[in-house]
């Protein structure tokens, strides 16, 4: 497998078509796919975080990870793990990410994060804005954190 740089507008294109329940992304901070014998089966898409009160700028969020059904195994912590050494050599500090309570979060486990939160929706979800309404929005998370080794 191999990890290979990707645009936003390539990462989002494979989150439309592949992700089972979030939709494309405004922005990011940077991309990355995952190539297995010459085809993309994969991709990560790192911004700033959603949550205002962790939007700090030495704190980037995995906002989309999404592989194909049938991608190598480990395929999700490869890109977890590629998305967490980018961040880090580019001088941040912090990444978080959430997985539906529902997700068993292997693949987070096996790059290294830790559960650090179970967060309830509330009221109308996540939804602190008008937009269009997911499913997703009414869902119970989990919260992983990654952060820089001390020393």
């Amino acid at each position: 497998m191999t990890i290979i740089p990707l645009t936003l507008r390539k990462a989002n294109a494979v989150v439309a078509e592949w992700h089972r329940h979030n939709k494309p992304v405004v922005g990011c901070r940077f991309c990355l796919g995952l190539e297995h014998e010459g085809k993309l089966v994969g991709v990560v898409i790192v911004g700033r975080p959603v949550a205002r009160n962790l939007d700090q700028d030495f704190t980037a969020e995995v906002n989309r990870l999404c592989v194909v059904d049938d991608a190598p195994k480990n395929a999700c912590s490869c890109l977890y793990g590629a998305a967490r050494r980018v961040w880090f050599a580019m001088g941040g500090k912090r990444m978080v990410t959430y997985t539906l309570q529902t997700e068993s979060g292997s693949s987070l486990r096996g790059a290294g994060w830790e559960p650090t939160l179970l967060a309830q929706p509330k009221g109308k979800g996540w939804q602190s804005r008008e937009r269009e309404d997911q499913t997703v929005f009414h869902e119970a998370k989990v919260r992983w954190e990654t952060k820089v080794a001390a020393g």
